[in-house]
């Protein structure tokens, strides 16, 4: 069984790919922003405010260091944005300028030092007391992403933070910032050791979604609740699971397995898993697979997401790479059944990530441009 897809709308990126990122797309409750970035900007615009094939009014933020240092969010305004650097949270306006900045421990694993700012990383020319060292040059990082309502800010950082009197052993924090003017209302001792983390928005500003990246020790999926008073955080799983979206309700939680076995869907009230679904038991064989070929290793993508309560999109794309074009499934996650695999007018790239509002976008292998996609009918 299969599902065609028809092409809505094509958006071009903003900025060069040559020298710039892929576009990225940050869904939040009640808009889609889509952004880029390159060592000396970040740009964003509304995804819904984008015309078919015309020009976009952009957000422009002066980025404070060159993008490999870190991680970036943008307010749902798009008035803000808020760069995760390698020493410190800070928030810019579009002219660049800081509103407020909140230091913690360096991201270098093994550096125990508080920075005083960027520059003893060299600033953008690179030549600080600090750039000799390959640690420093491609140290870990956390991430941030705004609340629901734009209010909050929620950040994952490497302790402990400037100032404070916190125990100097703790590795990792989780803190929710003022938006305003970034008071740290809550924070709490994240128990991990992050190279690299992702933050995943719930509809309830005062919940929030955490991915952690330990390499092969683990990915810590954590899942937090500010009642405006305490931050206080849960552990969901054996640190085996990826956080991968967040249902449209709110009510549920789709994770993939660390070694991508399995899809889940979990409940947010507890964290208990629903249902799963594995790869191997369901995905048929490629078809450009040889039938002389050992039996190949299906496994799902680290990406994919809810196109309404009860239907997921999900690839197998890494998997299938090996042997021709990657595929894009629909799974009906009230059964964890298998839909059938989705089939495109023309040959597409990489992993299906969702609009939130019953689309997804696919990049084309150029990485010039977004190609977003509905069900056909729908």
């Amino acid at each position: 069984m299969s599902a065609s897809a028809r092409l809505v709308t094509t958006l071009a990126a903003v900025l060069d790919p040559a020298t710039a990122t892929i576009p990225e797309v940050l869904c939040l409750p009640d808009r889609t922003l889509v952004l880029q970035s390159d060592d000396t900007e970040l740009v964003a615009y509304d995804l819904a405010e984008a015309p078919a094939g015309g020009e976009v009014s952009v957000a422009r933020f002066p980025a404070p260091w060159p993008r490999r240092f870190g991680t970036h969010t943008v307010a749902p305004g798009l008035d803000v944005a808020v760069f995760a650097g390698v020493h410190a949270v800070r928030a810019v306006d579009r002219r660049g300028a800081t509103l407020w900045e909140v230091r913690h421990g360096c991201w270098e694993g093994s550096c125990r030092e508080m920075h005083a700012s960027f520059d003893e990383y060299g600033g953008h020319g690179g030549h600080g007391e600090h750039t000799d060292s390959r640690g420093h040059l491609y140290a870990d990082s956390g991430s941030v992403v705004f609340s629901a309502d734009g209010k909050l800010v929620w950040a994952h950082v490497r302790g402990p933070l400037a100032e404070s009197d916190d125990d100097p052993d703790v590795v990792d924090e989780w803190l929710v910032l003022d938006a305003a003017d970034g008071t740290v209302l809550g924070k709490a001792d994240a128990q991990t050791v992050a190279a690299g983390s992702e933050h995943v928005s719930h509809p309830d500003p005062g919940q929030m979604g955490l991915s952690v990246g330990e390499g092969q020790d683990g990915v810590p999926l954590l899942w937090g609740r500010w009642n405006g008073e305490r931050l206080s955080v849960d552990r969901i799983g054996e640190d085996d699971r990826c956080l991968m979206a967040v249902s449209p309700s709110g009510e549920h939680l789709l994770t993939v397995t660390h070694y991508q076995e399995a899809l889940a869907l979990h409940r947010v009230e507890d964290g208990s898993v629903v249902s799963e679904l594995d790869a191997e038991e369901v995905i048929p064989d490629h078809p450009a697979l040889h039938p002389d070929d050992d039996e190949p290793e299906v496994h799902w993508d680290y990406y994919g997401g809810f196109l309404d309560e009860h239907t997921v999109i999900a690839g197998t794309t890494e998997a299938d790479e090996e042997y021709g074009e990657g595929r894009h499934w629909l799974v009906d996650v009230r059964d964890m059944g298998l839909l059938g695999e989705v089939t495109y007018p023309f040959p597409t790239s990489g992993v299906p990530n969702t609009l939130g509002d019953g689309s997804w976008y696919t990049i084309a292998e150029d990485t010039k441009e977004l190609q977003v996609w509905r069900l056909a009918g729908a």
